[in-house]
Formats: C-alpha cells, structure tokens, sequence
C-alpha cells in the first residue's frame, strides 16, 4: 500500500525575517548583559598625561630653519620670480588687478564714498561691528616707527628664541606702539600672557581698532594699557614675568626714570629664567661707567649677561638688545 506524501508547514517569509531580527539583536545584547568581570579588558580611551600629550600639537617653531628658506628660495625658481623692479614706472607695470590703488588712492575712495560700498536711503547707518578709520584702513601706521613693518617678525624671533619662550609664559612690552612686534607675540602666547604700556593714542587706537581685529586676534584679549608712569602694578600686584623687552624706548627717557623703572621691573621679573632685554644702547647705564652701573644694577637685583646682534631675515639690517637677568 501505497504511503501519501506529507504535508510540509509553510511559514511566511515575514515571520522568517522577523526571528533573524530577533535574534541578531539579543546576540548583540548578551555581552552587556552578562556580568562584568574584572580581568577583561577595557575599552574606554587611556587619559594619562602621556596619551594627552601625545595627542597634543606641538608648538609651532619661532624661527625658519635653513631648510624653510632652502624651500622658499626653490619656489622662487619654480616659479620664475624674477629680480625685483629697480624703477617706479616698473613696479606700476606690475601692478595688475581690478581696480588697483595706491594707499593714498584707496584713502580718498574711502573718504569719498563712505568706505568701499555702503548702505543707502532708509539703511545709510553704518553696519559695521567696529568703524575703523579709513588711516587705519590703509595701514597708514605702518609707517609710523620709521622702520619696514616686516621688522617685526625679526624681533619676536630674536626675544622669544633668546628667552626661550613657551606660549605660558608671560610677556610685557614697554612702548608696545602698533603691535609691530607685539602682534607676534600675542598669536604665539596663550591668551592674556601679553601686557604693554604705551602712552601714545593713535598707536593704541591703531592696536585695538584695526591690527588685533583685522589679525584675529581679539580671543587672545592681551592686557594693552595707557600710560607713561611705569606703574606697572596696574597689570596685578602678583604677576611676574618671563620676558620684559623696550624696544628703543629707553632712548627718549631721562636717565632718572629708567633707573626708576629697572627698580620696578626688577620685582615683576622671575628669578633667573626671566630676562630684559632693551634695544639700541644702554646710556643709562654707560654714562655712570663699568663699576658703577654694575653696582647698582646689583643693588636692583639685576646683572648684565651681555650684548646680542640681531640680522634681519628680509632687508639689510641688524639690532642691538642688550640683556639682563633677576640675581637668584
């Protein structure tokens, strides 16, 4: 006798997919449901100093290496960039653009119609976050210290490499000017590790008004103060610095008040790692002599650590900085 064929069960390919679901999701749910144990391993990600650091872009260099202008020479050939023009007529030759001007030029656009483009009728107010000065605009304080803007760049390389600076540590400058030199700092120091005194207006007004924004740099918010009473108290009663520089400053004070403000300066320095570094000459101290000058320059707990000649790496030109530090 003939057996007749079974009967299969038929299942619906939804009800198939479903269990797949089902159990793929409790196979990825049992090890967070099982107990933990203490020898297995952990996952989370290390937070020693170490890993942190490691982690940590380093500082960018203060100076260019042999190798970076080995570098900008080579992309001088690549790029057939010829010896400058020695004429006027030349460089005018050169000048190509849209609608190229002059700084005196790009002035009286500014004065003439407002600035570049404006607002008119109901919306004539001016829209800008912080109005600038069509002379700051143009870059007119560029001029104003008798030296190539560029010099700056050379002098930051020098103090901040000669004081082996970190971007903790902390900086005044006594006649900070345009921030030609301060500029660099206040980018390479962390912020509020700046500090100046200057006594002229149009150089702060150049400082807060058009470099700090217009470089970006209104984050790292540096302490820029107002004065000629070296009272340098007003930038706190506890804080001492790495570095305090005066860029031929010294040349216009009378010799009493340098000596005034070395005996000030003298409590803000930290001992033997800081520095002061003061351009051009040392009057102050030559016109008394050798033994006498170190004399008192002891009595203010300073003492002289030598002369230093300074090349500049864009034009024909050098510094002298001469330097000190605070006695142990």
């Amino acid at each position: 006798m003939a057996t007749p064929p079974s009967k299969g069960i038929t299942v619906p390919a939804s009800l198939l997919i479903l269990t797949a679901a089902a159990a793929f999701l409790l196979f990825l749910l049992l090890p967070s449901l099982s107990p933990s144990s203490s020898n297995a391993p952990s996952l989370s990600c290390p937070t020693t100093a170490a890993a942190v650091a490691a982690t940590t872009r380093p500082p960018d260099p203060i100076s260019p290496t042999p190798d970076d202008i080995a570098w900008l020479k080579s992309q001088l050939a690549r790029n057939s960039i010829q010896e400058p023009p020695s004429s006027p007529a030349a460089w005018h030759s050169l000048r190509k653009g849209i609608n190229p001007r002059t700084r005196a030029q790009q002035l009286e656009d500014l004065r003439r119609f407002k600035g570049v483009s404006h607002y008119e009728g109901d919306d004539a107010g001016n829209h800008t976050a912080l109005p600038c000065p069509g002379e700051l605009l143009v870059e007119e304080h560029h001029s104003n210290y008798g030296e190539p803007w560029a010099g700056g760049r050379d002098v930051f390389e020098f103090l901040a490499g000669a004081a082996r600076l970190a971007p903790a540590d902390h900086v005044l400058e006594i006649g900070c000017g345009t921030l030609r030199v301060g500029l660099h700092f206040i980018r390479y120091l962390d912020a509020a590790r700046f500090h100046c005194l200057e006594r002229d207006e149009l150089s702060l007004m150049a400082a807060l008004r058009y470099e700090l924004p217009s470089q970006g740099l209104l984050h790292k918010q540096p302490l820029i103060l107002r004065g000629e009473d070296m009272e340098f108290d007003r930038f706190g009663s506890d804080v001492v610095y790495d570095l305090i520089y005066a860029s031929a400053v010294f040349l216009h004070m009378p010799d009493a008040l340098v000596w005034e403000g070395l005996e000030r300066l003298s409590g803000k320095l930290k001992p033997e790692k800081g520095r002061i570094f003061v351009s051009h000459n040392i009057k102050f101290c030559s016109r008394l002599g050798g033994d006498v000058c170190t004399e008192r320059l002891s009595k203010l707990g300073l003492e002289y650590v030598r002369k230093h000649t300074h090349d500049s790496l864009l034009f024909s030109h050098y510094e002298i900085w001469f330097e000190f530090r605070k006695m142990a």
